[in-house]
């Protein structure tokens, strides 16, 4: 993964991660509490938290969250937003060397983040800080392809304009990976409807947000931002797009 430089390359996004990504559907906590006997009393770890949107979901739900975050630019905006709460602390650490006591957490938590981890040795290094019969849940909001002419011409642009789009597109996994990589453990899927109705200044911040969305000075970003204006101006209903994403996650234990 070093190619892509998993720890780095969003330093320069925070602002606009922070204010324009979207959070995680409170149904999915639910779901988690009533199929998979999770509940407030247990230790979460979210690894790879980056600036605390996943951390906050369960914060708000009575949890005590250790957040584990690498990148220290997201880790200051993380404890910045929620470091008040004293059930929230954040740590610097990887998914493959978190720093957290033996058998320590109760449920481990990935949101938007496991397609940069080295598999296998997140996987040792999972069983290592979950307690017996705890869980680990790996969380994505997917954003939808297809289905609206926004949808499908926002991918266009993606696939145009973007400086790594497609491989870092790629590394989503699927119910077979997330299958073959729990092994026995794997105990199921949610998928969860969410989305966020985005003016042209947030739909902006939105996709700047992204890793792979060229910044100011590359000679893609202003001919994609014209992109944009002309897809959103195409699109919009009363000064707003939707945009939708399947939020799933996958549930298993480290056996």
């Amino acid at each position: 993964m070093t190619d892509l430089k998993p720890t780095e390359r969003f330093s320069d996004r925070v602002a606009d991660y922070v204010r324009y990504r979207p959070d995680y559907p409170v149904a999915m906590l639910e779901w988690l509490q009533r199929t998979h006997g999770v509940n407030p009393h247990w230790w979460v770890a979210d690894v790879g938290a980056g600036t605390g949107i996943s951390s906050k979901l369960f914060l708000d739900g009575g949890y005590r969250v250790i957040a584990v975050e690498p990148n220290e630019p997201m880790r200051q905006a993380a404890e910045q937003w929620l470091g008040d709460n004293e059930r929230f602390r954040v740590i610097d650490g990887r998914a493959t060397a978190t720093g957290l006591d033996d058998r320590s957490v109760d449920l481990i938590t990935v949101a938007q983040a496991f397609h940069w981890f080295d598999q296998e040795s997140t996987r040792e290094e999972f069983k290592r800080i979950l307690r017996p019969n705890g869980r680990v849940a790996i969380i994505w909001n997917s954003r939808r392809l297809v289905g609206t002419p926004f949808l499908e011409g926002y991918e266009a642009l993606l696939k145009a304009y973007g400086t790594d789009y497609t491989s870092v597109a790629e590394r989503y996994g699927d119910e077979a990976d997330m299958q073959r990589w729990f092994g026995a453990g794997y105990l199921g899927k949610g998928r969860f409807d969410h989305g966020q109705l985005l003016d042209f200044d947030a739909l902006r911040g939105r996709l700047m947000s992204s890793s792979y969305a060229p910044r100011a000075g590359h000679p893609s970003h202003e001919p994609m931002l014209h992109a944009l204006r002309t897809l959103f101006e195409s699109c919009q209903v009363d000064g707003r797009i939707s945009f939708d994403y399947d939020t799933v996650i996958y549930v298993g234990k480290m056996s």
